[in-house]
């Protein structure tokens, strides 16, 4: 089992960090980066073997275009820097770059073709001499992950992909979907014909992953591909409309504790799953109860 971190946002917040929009995450680099380096080190030290860098918010986006073009790569290339410190504090530990939506999380809409290349680009070159993998993540659409494919083409690292999905109240209803309304199925079978190392769902309520990683193990197994799938779950309530989950910070929902978010990650891994993390809202304490319960799992 591979233990991811968990959200950074809310850690940051925690600490006392600055954090307001529209910097979103990326404002903590900007002004206070110790605060981003300490928020790796208690992640790794709670048990994460993986580090995932801090530069989902250095985007347009969030910065905007001209603080983007002026310093996209300084601050790509510090996100990297910090997040190989903090996961130095457990040998062995290992950073995943983020790549993130470009154009804003859920927005599959916004997604454009022609632009997105160029933006990936920095991001890319800043992360690459710290990182030991990619991390395409919270991605809404199967375009979405084409372009990170093309942007870490030529590294050499391994890709790993994560897509967020639909989960809203009815979602357990329907067969899985992205949030674009592909169906996983479909985006599983996508995974298993490209050049993806491992394939993962974040980003999204506890409730609507273990159906994912069901419907992927199956693809997968039809398929003859042994390609690892992993989970990393938020623990704000659904967010309606998808402008909500960019403007503001979302309300936490009171039954995910560490305890109860541990019930959540052994089904995953009984359905599949040998990649676990957390994504908005799972914090260093949640990483530790996860780590120590699936080490007790293998153990047995």
């Amino acid at each position: 089992m591979i233990i991811l971190d968990g959200g950074m946002s809310r850690e940051l917040q925690r600490l006392g960090a600055p954090f307001r929009q529209p910097g979103w995450s990326a404002l903590a680099l900007m002004e206070a980066p110790h605060f981003v380096e300490q928020v790796h080190a208690e992640f790794a030290a709670a048990g994460a073997d993986i580090i995932t860098t801090n530069s989902y918010a250095i985007v347009p986006f969030h910065i905007g275009d001209a603080r983007f073009d002026r310093c996209g790569s300084e601050l790509a290339t510090l996100a990297g820097r910090l997040a190989r410190r903090g996961a130095d504090v457990r040998p062995g530990t290992r950073v995943a770059g983020s790549l993130p939506p470009i154009f804003g999380s859920y927005r599959p809409d916004l997604f454009d073709s022609t632009r997105v290349a160029a933006y990936l680009d920095v991001l890319v070159g800043g992360l690459r001499p710290f990182v030991d993998l990619w991390l395409g993540e919270t991605l809404s659409s199967i375009a979405e992950a084409e372009a990170v494919i093309r942007a870490v083409q030529g590294t050499g690292l391994p890709l790993w992909m994560s897509f967020t999905l639909r989960d809203e109240a009815d979602a357990l209803a329907r067969p899985p979907m992205l949030r674009s309304g592909e169906l996983v199925a479909d985006a599983a079978a996508w995974a298993a014909a490209s050049a993806v190392d491992a394939l993962l769902f974040n980003c999204s309520q506890p409730e609507v992953m273990e159906p994912a990683v069901r419907v992927t193990a199956a693809v997968f197994q039809a398929a003859g591909c042994k390609t690892p799938i992993g989970v990393y779950a938020n623990a704000f309530e659904p967010a309606e409309g998808h402008d909500k989950a960019n403007e503001n910070l979302m309300d936490m929902r009171e039954d995910l504790g560490p305890a109860s978010y541990g019930d959540w990650a052994d089904r995953w891994a009984a359905a599949g799953a040998t990649i676990i993390g957390g994504c908005c809202g799972i914090g260093v304490s949640h990483i530790h109860g996860v780590a120590q319960r699936l080490a007790c799992v293998a153990a047995d």
